[in-house]
């Protein structure tokens, strides 16, 4: 899509290694500077951040832009992308605003009741089997019913849907993700159509009907790339926590037993989970308005820019022995959620989905295990966008 210019420091084409693990990478390249060029499978030269600091302060530093329109070798605009992720102040600040109101802390903790029925629902009929995929039988199916329920479409074709939103956010070519982007379109079209006829209680009925004291409301492109926004990274970044989440508590059977025994743990453990292995590895494109010093280098103007959180996020000058996991850290200021404008407007839907799936799981399964009979190597989610594996066998 877009291209940066000149030698790559390091190329990972092909290094199946990275897509496994990346975290090594990231510290190779971050002993050696903040700021690097690399060549993946995705993108044929871009600039990645992966120290700390610098990654902290580009997500906030307004000589880059989210907005990729109008820039050489930006692609055809698509209404499912005129989305608060992809846009810049005053754009950004207006839409956010719009949906803030109906996304509101007060609204979110009203839902608790519900995510624990849908947590134990899914409990119940996992738990019997003592084995099962925790992707498919409680990771993906919770976040998704949630965000469903919340934008007020109940009867989704989940699966199907779930198709998609891996098409659109780790697509294995680019013919996959242009048709799952169209699929997606045509969708949600009919969906907010749905909604103008005949709205209910739901967020996407009140996004469509609500105003601000000016009179301002969201046109049809940019409702359209709200839903995509809210259906999409509403689940895909939650699924991911989760399992995420569980694979490290797993593969640390100190860190699992110490949670067992203390229970009230379980907020801290989540923050550590998402410094240590978080759902988003790197952003979404930023460009360089200008020419932007940055650690000992300078990213030219217009150069296309990944800031890497799962890299900043293991940075030994933030964080005492990075690549331990450890529920008792004190994680404060880890970027998994983002930074500044973009930070993520559903952290507090996550976290609290994350804190009763996790916490939930252990209550009704102690002797958690990896399923090793299961004879299945994890598939891990290509791309550098989202962090994560398609399922994790267990048994318990």
């Amino acid at each position: 899509m877009f291209e940066a210019s000149g030698q790559a420091d390091v190329d990972l084409r092909g290094v199946a290694e990275f897509t496994a693990n990346p975290y090594p990478y990231y510290g190779k390249l971050r002993a050696t500077g903040p700021v690097h060029t690399v060549r993946t499978d995705e993108f044929d030269l871009v600039w990645l951040v992966v120290g700390y600091d610098e990654a902290r302060a580009a997500l906030t530093d307004p000589r880059f832009t989210k907005d990729w329109r109008g820039l050489p070798g930006a692609p055809e605009g698509d209404s499912v992308f005129l989305n608060m992720l992809e846009l810049d102040p005053p754009h950004h600040t207006r839409l956010r605003k719009l949906v803030a109101r109906e996304f509101t802390a007060r609204r979110v903790e009203s839902l608790r009741p519900r995510v624990q029925g849908i947590t134990d629902g899914l409990l119940d009929a996992m738990v019997p089997a003592g084995r099962a995929d925790l992707v498919d039988a409680l990771a993906f199916p919770l976040p998704m019913t949630v965000i469903c329920e919340l934008i007020g479409v109940p009867d989704l074709d989940r699966e199907r849907f779930r198709r998609l939103s891996n098409g659109v956010v780790s697509p294995t070519s680019p013919e996959q993700e242009t048709e799952s982007v169209r699929v997606m379109g045509v969708y949600l079209r009919e969906l907010i159509e749905e909604k103008r006829a005949a709205p209910g209680d739901d967020l996407m009925s009140a996004l469509v009907r609500t105003r601000d004291e000016d009179g301002d409301r969201l046109s049809f492109d940019e409702l359209m790339g709200m839903a995509f926004l809210l259906l999409v990274a509403g689940h895909e970044t939650t699924v991911n926590l989760i399992a995420n989440g569980v694979r490290a508590l797993l593969d640390h059977p100190d860190q699992l037993a110490a949670l067992q025994d203390d229970p009230e743990l379980i907020g801290g453990a989540v923050e550590e989970m998402l410094r240590y292995d978080g759902p988003v590895e790197n952003t979404t494109f930023r460009f360089a308005r200008e020419n932007i010093p940055m650690g000992r280098r300078t990213i030219p103007a217009g150069a296309p820019v990944l800031v890497s959180l799962a890299g900043a996020d293991r940075d030994g000058a933030r964080y005492p022995e990075p690549d331990t996991f450890d529920i008792r850290r004190e994680p404060q200021g880890h970027l998994a959620f983002g930074h500044g404008l973009h930070f993520c407007v559903g952290a507090p839907l996550a976290r609290m989905e994350g804190r009763i799936a996790i916490g939930s799981l252990l209550e009704r399964c102690p002797g958690l295990a990896l399923d090793t009979e299961a004879d299945r190597k994890p598939e891990w989610i290509p791309g550098m966008l989202i962090r994560g594996a398609r399922g994790l066998p267990v048994r318990w």
